[in-house]
């Protein structure tokens, strides 16, 4: 079994629609979709996202996130925050450096989850590129949420017509990443065909 660690956006862009969520095993390597009380955190503590996201305390869904919520032991929790700071001191060295095209720097939270990913282990799902660049670094394991969604199709937990609404819905509230918009004509040739 692999675990895989969705950071924050990455549940808010899949959760609602990928029904359930989290706890799904899928893939011939037994992928399991988990999540980090620190998501349940970074919502409660953003009135933006709470309000953009009000299905998220919906009793459905925070019930499948407390009841698959990845846990830490004291010894791993000891383990995940010597990592955290050693990746956190990383991006404070030269922050400029993960801010290429109008990025920010991974944040405190976002090296908690890569540091979360490397004592499991988990591969951690991110669209922010500057995690991705500091897991390159670091060489802790990573997938665009694209990826996410292609492996949910290939596995056939997600059809077609799901994937297109995903898209639609993502673009339609201007929250579809680059990194989405590169690959839907080639990873997603089956639903969208070629680009035009």
């Amino acid at each position: 079994m692999i675990l895989v660690l969705l950071d924050t956006n990455s549940y808010l862009r899949l959760a609602k629609r990928v029904r359930p969520a989290i706890g799904v095993q899928f893939g011939q390597l037994d992928y399991v979709l988990t999540v980090h009380k620190i998501t349940e955190d970074e919502v409660h503590r953003s009135p933006r996202l709470r309000l953009l996201f009000p299905w998220f305390d919906e009793e459905e869904h925070a019930n499948e996130r407390m009841g698959k919520q990845i846990r830490l032991s004291a010894v791993e929790r000891a383990q995940v925050d010597a990592a955290q700071s050693v990746l956190r001191a990383t991006v404070l060295e030269d922050p400029l450096k993960f801010m290429v095209g109008k990025r920010q720097p991974p944040s405190k939270s976002d090296c908690f989850l890569l540091a979360v990913g490397q004592v499991k282990p988990a591969i951690v799902v991110t669209d922010d590129l500057g995690m991705h660049d500091l897991a390159k670094e670091f060489g802790l394991s990573v997938w665009h949420g694209w990826e996410l969604l292609h492996k949910l199709y290939s596995a056939g937990i997600v059809d077609r017509v799901l994937v297109e609404e995903i898209f639609t819905a993502l673009e339609d509230n201007r929250d579809l990443p680059e990194t989405w918009l590169l690959i839907k004509h080639t990873k997603f040739f089956k639903v969208f065909g070629k680009s035009e």
